[in-house]
């Protein structure tokens, strides 16, 4: 096993549930901290801000800064700000994360020529979703923070972006360009925000395809957990370097593998 010097961690599913803390999780940050082993959080979240973000985990006990969290919303807006900047954008995201999109022209408008969709929720309602399409037929560029299909609530698992991207992607014969995970710049992303190596770095997901087997693609080890969206059928599709009942486990895993 090779020396591990930092983490890049996912959110939802790993470190808490729509709000509920995962057992042991702030814990495990905790026990990173006082070793002195950096991490960065690197989350599909974009329901929040990262200022939103970093002040709910904060309150649920984990050690936390809002520089240390790299989220596909802000992504997504520096995304615009470099690829399409000034051009109308309509957005599709259930959650107040206008801060984020600060300078960039949000419209509810056929004049939109971006399409961005984030977190499925209430907002994507046939109406603007049919709006959405249309725009999209006469040009618009399309644009997703993500395409995770199954998000995990306290209620139980929702449909989320992905499962509606799919039916517009085929509808209209294109895909959207994907900023969030499993794009291999957004984690190219997070690596340059923790500042060390691929090779030094281990990713914490609970997905397989959307945090173990991009990570590994750039060279980082791969610690699934099985919690959140983690399911055994996951495994059909690969293995990751290390499998843990949940983050919990992770300071005694690397005390071993140290």
């Amino acid at each position: 096993m090779r020396t591990i010097s930092g983490f890049l961690l996912d959110v939802d599913g790993v470190l808490h549930i729509d709000g509920q803390p995962i057992p042991g999780a702030a814990e495990a940050l905790l026990e990173l901290r006082r070793r002195g082993i950096p991490f960065v959080l690197l989350t599909n979240t974009t329901i929040r801000t990262r200022r939103q973000l970093g002040a709910l985990l904060r309150e649920l006990g984990f050690p936390v800064a809002d520089d240390e969290i790299v989220t596909a919303g802000a992504a997504t807006a520096a995304y615009l700000r470099a690829h399409h900047p000034g051009e109308p954008c309509y957005l599709l995201v259930d959650g107040d994360v206008q801060e984020e999109f600060a300078g960039i022209p949000l419209v509810e408008d056929d004049t939109a020529t971006v399409v961005v969709f984030g977190g499925a929720g209430p907002v994507y309602s046939y109406d603007r979703l049919n709006r959405a399409f249309r725009s999209l037929l006469r040009g618009a560029h399309f644009v997703a923070m993500h395409r995770n299909l199954v998000w995990d609530r306290r209620d139980g698992p929702a449909l989320d972006t992905g499962a509606f991207l799919l039916g517009l992607e085929a509808a209209l014969g294109r895909q959207a360009h994907l900023v969030g995970k499993p794009s291999l710049d957004f984690f190219r992303a997070g690596l340059e925000r923790l500042g060390l190596p691929a090779e030094r770095v281990a990713v914490v997901g609970d997905s397989l395809a959307a945090d173990i087997l991009p990570a590994r693609q750039l060279g980082m080890t791969g610690v699934l957990v099985q919690t959140g969206r983690f399911r055994p059928s996951d495994l059909e599709l690969g293995q990751p370097d290390a499998l843990l009942p949940s983050i919990a486990d992770l300071p005694s895993w690397l005390s071993r593998a140290s």
